[in-house]
């Protein structure tokens, strides 16, 4: 795998050196914050012209550097139930999240926020993808990921280890965000983005939430969705 462009370079850095296999600068590439970082880390350096570069990435704009990293690792799900560690993160699970663009905006906004932890599935998803990671910028350092087969079984162990669950929808039944009274520990759902949260996993949700529309009856795009379902969580854990 590739990362790209210079805080994703930047954090990964920082915060992951360990996966990094060698590093990728385009001929004439400078910046003092990432050549500190390499400074401090023994790590294969190869420049290379602007074009190769760009041609290995697949990309046109790579702001003159990249790494090779190893695959990105996920976490085990279970280890996230696991103790009161586990229990102050707020779960985030999508159903069928297809768009890399709106996965990786998820993994910012939830790493901006802090104490979350991400699940997503396997199969009729997105995975974590350069393209994920590039989006993301950064993010994925500070926020674990779990991948599992099966959405509606990872919400019900959760629901076993006393989460409640709430559930991003629309229509009826679903009381505003803003009124809602969010129990602790805490998973949310939050659906594909043409067909919202599936029945069958619909049907192990505690407490049905929307966000208030004033004037346009649309639907709001999942990424921004989650961030404001973050934004009121860490508003009332805060409480």
């Amino acid at each position: 795998m590739f990362l790209y462009g210079k805080n994703s370079v930047a954090e990964r850095l920082k915060k992951n050196p360990r996966t990094v296999k060698s590093v990728l600068l385009e001929e004439g590439f400078s910046d003092s914050l990432i050549q500190e970082l390499l400074s401090a880390q023994k790590i294969s350096i190869k420049r290379m012209p602007k074009d190769k570069l760009a041609k290995l990435l697949r990309v046109s704009h790579t702001q003159g550097v990249a790494l090779e990293i190893e695959n990105f690792k996920y976490e085990d799900f279970d280890a996230l139930l696991d103790g009161e560690k586990g229990k102050e993160r707020v779960l985030i699970f999508l159903d069928r999240v297809y768009d890399p663009q709106n996965l990786g905006a998820i993994i910012r906004s939830a790493a901006c926020f802090g104490g979350f932890a991400l699940v997503i599935p396997k199969h009729k998803a997105c995975g974590i993808t350069e393209t994920v990671l590039h989006v993301a910028q950064g993010a994925e350092n500070y926020i674990p990921v779990s991948m599992v087969a099966n959405i509606s079984n990872a919400i019900i162990s959760a629901k076993k280890n006393d989460y409640w669950i709430v559930g991003a929808v629309l229509g009826k039944g679903a009381k505003p965000l803003d009124t809602v009274d969010l129990p602790f520990p805490l998973g949310i759902v939050l659906g594909s983005e043409g067909e919202g949260v599936r029945y069958g996993v619909d049907k192990h949700i505690d407490i049905k939430a929307t966000i208030p529309m004033r004037e346009a009856n649309l639907s709001y795009n999942v990424s921004i969705a989650c961030a404001i379902f973050c934004y009121e969580i860490n508003k009332q854990r805060k409480q």
